[in-house]
C-alpha cells in the first residue's frame, strides 16, 4: 500500500494540482463538483469526498443504488458493463455545460465508466479521470467488461489522474496460495481524491477564499457550524 501512494505522490502530483485548480474554480464560480464510482468498490470514492468533515461541501456524489454492492454484488456488476446506463446517469444529473464531473474508477473500461465521461464531455461538461493506465491498456479489448468503443478512461477525459494499481487490483502473494490478496483501489483512489479537495481548499483560501467545509456533526458545534451553509446546498446536491 505504501509503495502504490508513494508512486502516486512521485508521479501524479501534477496532475492532481491541475484537477485541484478544476475544482478550486467551480467553487469560485459557486458551481458544484459531481463525482461517480461507476461500480461496486469504486463508489467508495464518490462518498470519500461527499458529505466529509473537512471536506468541500459543492462535491455532489452520484450515489447510483443499481451499482452499489447492497442492491446485489453479482446485479451491479452487470449494470457497470451495460451501454448507455452511465449516459442514464448524467442525463438524471443535469450534468452540462460548465459543470465538473470527477470519474473513478480503477480499471477505467467498464461501459458505464467511459459512457459517463463521453456523455458529459459531449454536453459540456469538463471531465477529470481516476483509473490505473496499466490496468486499462492491459486488458484485453475483448474483455466483457470493455465498452463497446474499446476505449479507456484516460483517453476519453480532459485530464487524467494514474490511480496505479495493478492487473486484478490484489498485490500480495502468500507461499502456497495460488491467489493474489490485499486489493488497493480504494486506499489508491480515496488518496488521490482527498489529494485533490485539500489542495483545491488551499488554492482557495492562498486567494482569499474562505470556501464552505463541512465539519463533523459528531463534534462540538458541528451541527450549528454545518446549518450556517445547508440552505445554499439542499437543493442543488442530490443526495444531501
Amino acid at each position: 500500500m505504501f509503495a502504490i501512494i508513494a508512486d502516486i505522490h512521485d508521479h501524479e502530483k501534477e496532475n492532481i494540482v491541475k484537477a485541484a485548480r478544476m475544482v478550486a474554480d467551480q467553487v469560485k464560480k459557486d458551481k458544484l463538483i459531481y463525482v461517480w464510482g461507476p461500480g461496486g468498490h469504486s463508489n467508495l470514492a464518490a462518498m470519500e469526498i461527499f458529505f466529509r468533515a473537512g471536506g468541500l461541501m459543492h462535491v455532489s456524489a452520484i450515489i447510483d443504488q443499481e451499482t452499489m454492492l447492497s442492491a446485489g454484488a453479482l446485479k451491479s456488476m452487470q449494470v457497470e458493463r451495460l451501454p448507455g446506463y452511465g449516459k442514464i446517469i448524467i442525463d438524471d444529473y443535469g450534468i452540462g455545460e460548465d459543470d465538473l464531473l470527477l470519474v473513478v474508477n480503477a480499471y477505467g473500461i467498464n461501459a458505464a465508466t467511459i459512457d459517463a465521461a463521453l456523455t458529459a464531455r459531449a454536453k459540456g461538461a469538463k471531465v477529470i479521470g481516476v483509473c490505473s493506465f496499466e490496468h486499462a491498456t492491459k486488458t484485453a479489448l475483448d474483455h466483457v467488461a470493455r465498452h463497446p468503443s474499446k476505449k479507456n478512461l484516460q483517453d476519453v477525459c480532459d485530464l487524467a489522474i494514474d490511480c496505479k494499481i495493478k492487473i486484478g487490483d490484489a498485490i500480495i502473494e502468500l507461499p502456497g496460495f495460488s491467489q493474489k490478496i490485499g486489493a488497493l483501489s480504494t486506499f489508491a483512489n480515496a488518496y488521490v481524491m482527498n489529494c485533490i479537495v485539500i489542495e483545491a481548499i488551499n488554492m482557495l483560501v492562498k486567494e482569499g477564499i474562505n470556501p464552505p467545509v463541512w465539519r463533523s456533526g459528531n463534534a462540538p458545534g458541528g451541527d450549528e457550524w454545518n446549518n450556517q451553509f445547508i440552505a445554499n446546498f439542499k437543493n442543488k446536491v442530490q443526495c444531501l
